[in-house]
C-alpha cells in the first residue's frame, strides 16, 4: 500500500516539475521578447522626441495633423512602456534594497 502511494506521489511530482519547468521557460521567453520591445519602443521614442522639437516650415493644416499625431503615438508608446516596465522596475529596486541590506551586514 506505502509503495502504491509513493510511486503515484512520485509521478504527480514528476508532473508537476514538468509543467512548473514548461510554465517558467514560457514567461522567461514572454520578459526577453518585452524587453526587447521596450528598447525597440525607447529607441522610437526618442526619434519622434527629436523629431517633434523642430521647428515646422510648413503652416499647412495637414502637417499640423500629421504632427499632432506623431505627438499623440509617441505619448501612447510612453505609456505602453511605463505600464510594461511598472513591475520590472519594482522587481529591480527589491533586488538593490536586498543587496544594500546584505553590504550592510
Amino acid at each position: 500500500m506505502v509503495y502504491v502511494s509513493l510511486t503515484i506521489v512520485t509521478i504527480l511530482l514528476a508532473a508537476s516539475l514538468y509543467f512548473n519547468w514548461k510554465f517558467a521557460r514560457t514567461i522567461l521567453q514572454i520578459e526577453d521578447e518585452l524587453e526587447d520591445c521596450l528598447a525597440t519602443i525607447n529607441e522610437k521614442y526618442v526619434k519622434m522626441s527629436e523629431i517633434l522639437s523642430r521647428p515646422l516650415f510648413f503652416d499647412s493644416p495637414e502637417v499640423r495633423r500629421v504632427v499632432q499625431d506623431i505627438r499623440e503615438t509617441r505619448n501612447s508608446l510612453h505609456r505602453i512602456a511605463l505600464a510594461l516596465s511598472r513591475n520590472f522596475k519594482a522587481e529591480e529596486d527589491l533586488q538593490k534594497g536586498e543587496d544594500v541590506r546584505k553590504e550592510k551586514n
